[in-house]
């Protein structure tokens, strides 16, 4: 275990795969890779704050932070955006922004689009589509994140929670998206996202798309084993992250990627750091080479002090 030790409060890190080492203020340049929902925030809730001075923190002294999100780009909201980033990786590796500049683009043929939607379709599925810059819900998914952005509005209350907030606004931005249910678009599409009543969904969409597919699930935490997310084989965090630091002249030994989900996984393993949030799950810690502490304890902040990177 190692003890950090800075100006906030000092908890533990732990190693998983690599034996310890000592890491000292670093002199080249580095880049992280920093999730989103888990990461710089809760679920569904508000910005860690210590998790935005880190960032610019690190910016400030010249080391390069980028998104990496399973959300679209459209769903990176303002309060995010605004914290300032080198780039996004959004849809869960489908698209890459160097700056604003779109610079990679992993997208499903229309023939897999239509297929994905047939079986959602024929199941009694939930789901929506995400494109660069457009999302295609269908007709339910509205009212499920209604439900679960009033559940999760009053638990915060209740809780008493702090932090930037994401929306800025008493309706969560996503739920206008949500409500324009119009013709889906089969081209341009990198991801789906499914959402069922049905806790043997992520079996069934699997069995059924695995192998054109990469189907994850826990993404969604409070939907468990009746949620997932589906892009080509082949494409997700990890993989587009590779790609981007060719295109950077980076390697990826001198890159960080901190996550807590299920498609963090392969970040985690590409990069010569993979850093597990607290609030990971098991399964995620299992593939991470550290641990840090959970979003509410300053999680970002004490990995990128570690690391030299503030």
């Amino acid at each position: 275990m190692y003890t950090i030790t800075s100006l906030r409060s000092s908890p533990m890190m732990h190693t998983s795969r690599r034996p310890p080492r000592l890491e000292c203020l670093m002199i080249s340049p580095r880049i992280a890779f920093v999730d989103v929902d888990g990461t710089l925030m809760e679920t569904g809730s508000a910005i860690a704050e210590s998790a935005i001075d880190a960032v610019r923190a690190a910016r400030r002294n010249r080391h390069l932070v980028y998104l990496s999100t399973g959300r679209a780009s459209v769903e990176i909201y303002p309060a995010i955006r605004d914290i300032g980033f080198d780039g996004v990786i959004s849809s869960g590796g489908g698209f890459a922004e160097i700056g604003d500049e779109l610079v990679i683009e992993r997208t499903m043929p229309e023939a897999a689009v239509a297929r994905m939607i047939g079986f959602y379709e024929e199941s009694g599925y939930d789901f929506y589509l995400q494109s660069f810059d457009e999302l295609y819900p269908s007709p339910g998914v509205h009212d499920r994140f209604a439900e679960y952005y009033a559940s999760d509005e009053k638990r915060k209350v209740g809780a008493g929670s702090e932090g930037a907030s994401v929306t800025g606004a008493v309706a969560h931005p996503a739920l206008k998206a949500f409500a324009d249910v119009r013709p889906y678009s089969l081209a341009g599409i990198a991801k789906s996202v499914f959402l069922a009543g049905d806790l043997r969904a992520y079996d069934r969409v699997s069995d059924a798309l695995s192998g054109e597919f990469h189907v994850i699930t826990g993404t969604i935490p409070h939907m468990g084993h009746g949620s997932g997310e589906v892009t080509l084989s082949g494409v997700n965090k990890g993989s587009t992250i590779l790609r981007l630091l060719d295109r950077l002249g980076l390697d990826a030994a001198s890159a960080l990627g901190i996550g807590d989900s299920s498609n963090d996984i392969e970040m985690l393993q590409v990069c010569g750091v993979g850093i597990a949030m607290g609030n990971a799950t098991d399964a995620v810690k299992a593939h991470a080479d550290e641990v840090t502490t959970s979003v509410q304890a300053d999680g970002v902040w004490h990995a990128f002090r570690r690391h030299g990177l503030i």
